[in-house]
């Protein structure tokens, strides 16, 4: 009956066009979608410096490209939804100022305007998050999600986030260790591509559940290849970035510690994908290598969303269902579908020679 009373609230948005809202979204999904083949054939088909004088545009054009979509989204959400203003405009502040950014560094990179341009979006995203906290404190968060504040458990949510940082912050320090600390060029630019297309990705909505989450085809993907041949602490990293960005693509905030565990927390842990990545008895199966640590991290993020469901989202219980029952079954409906499109699509990837290769070419991860 709890499967059933889900299965009648998804929604297939690549082929909705019920609403003028529905219609732009699908409109995204397939954009995306055609940016994205493109500039995989455009990668595969360049050699040498071509493909180096290919590779800074694109991930530029990405970064632009993912500002817009969720500026997009995010007009949606206001006009749609009825989003407060206290967080449409400094979001909206946020992403014109970083798809302004990335369109003037593709004209023009020089260290002042990195400094100038990096200095403006600092400035919006404090402006943002300090307004986030402030809406957090006002108590309307809760109420906007037919909640009240007496629903949701912040007790166990400070708890469960502060675990779920500290055993984080474990593994990528075990597990980081002799790894570079520094983002060069080269990994702050791969960065910028595989975050942006991960959240290009996500547009690509294969179904949508309720409360919030949704199954796509292989949006985290870019992020784990980006862990797996960078890794682990740039690869939290980016997951952490990434997260920050799904927070403003589709919120469903109500609580600070639910807001870290559902985004920041839960998409920084996609960062231990590479954790295997180093494993030398497997240097002849870089497949089994990708594989463990996607699982491993998917999991990760699995237990994110579960604690956060359990604790801030427990109210939308069914009668008779228990809360832990609950928010496993929810849960893991919509993210362990996500995790296997991903794995799956990752082996076929690394079972390819030409790929792997390829992958070698960027950083010689074997020889570490």
């Amino acid at each position: 009956m709890f499967l059933n009373s889900l299965l009648d609230d998804v929604k297939l948005y690549p082929f909705l066009f019920d609403t003028p809202f529905d219609a732009v979204r699908a409109i995204a999904i397939w954009s995306s979608l055609a940016l994205l083949v493109s500039h995989l054939v455009c990668l595969f088909v360049l050699k040498g410096d071509a493909r180096k004088q290919f590779l800074a545009p694109a991930g530029f054009t990405w970064i632009a490209y993912a500002c817009v979509l969720s500026t997009v989204q995010l007009v949606l959400s206001f006009i749609e939804d009825g989003v407060e203003t206290i967080l449409f405009v400094p979001l909206l502040i946020l992403l014109v100022c970083l798809a302004a950014s990335a369109v003037l560094l593709l004209w023009k990179r020089t260290k002042p305007m990195l400094i100038v341009l990096g200095s403006v979006c600092g400035a919006a995203f404090i402006a943002t998050m300090v307004c986030l906290f402030v809406h957090f404190a006002s108590g309307n968060a809760a109420e906007n999600n037919w909640l009240t504040n007496a629903d949701v458990q912040s007790v166990n949510l400070y708890i469960s986030s502060l675990i779920g940082v500290l055993a984080l912050l474990l593994i990528t320090w075990y597990f980081g260790r002799g790894e570079s600390k520094e983002f060069d060029s080269k990994s702050i630019t791969y960065a910028g591509i595989c975050i942006a297309m991960s959240f290009a990705l996500s547009y690509l909505r294969l179904i949508r559940m309720p409360q919030g989450g949704s199954i796509t085809p292989a949006s985290l993907l870019p992020l784990m290849i980006y862990a797996y041949l960078f890794g682990v602490r740039k690869g939290v990293f980016a997951g952490f970035a990434y997260g920050l960005l799904q927070a403003l693509q589709d919120p469903t905030i109500l609580h600070p510690a639910q807001f870290l565990l559902d985004y920041p927390v839960a998409f920084a842990w996609i960062g231990i994908a590479g954790i295997f990545a180093k494993v030398e008895k497997l240097d002849k199966y870089p497949q089994i290598r990708f594989a463990c640590g996607a699982i491993l991290a998917g999991l990760g993020r699995f237990a994110m969303h579960f604690l956060s469901g359990a604790f801030a989202f427990g109210a939308f219980a069914p009668e008779g269902t228990p809360v832990l029952l609950y928010s496993l079954t929810y849960q893991a409906g919509y993210v362990l579908p996500d995790l296997a499109i991903a794995v799956v699509v990752g082996i076929l990837l690394f079972s390819s020679k030409t790929f792997v290769k390829e992958l070698r070419s960027v950083k010689k991860i074997s020889a570490r």
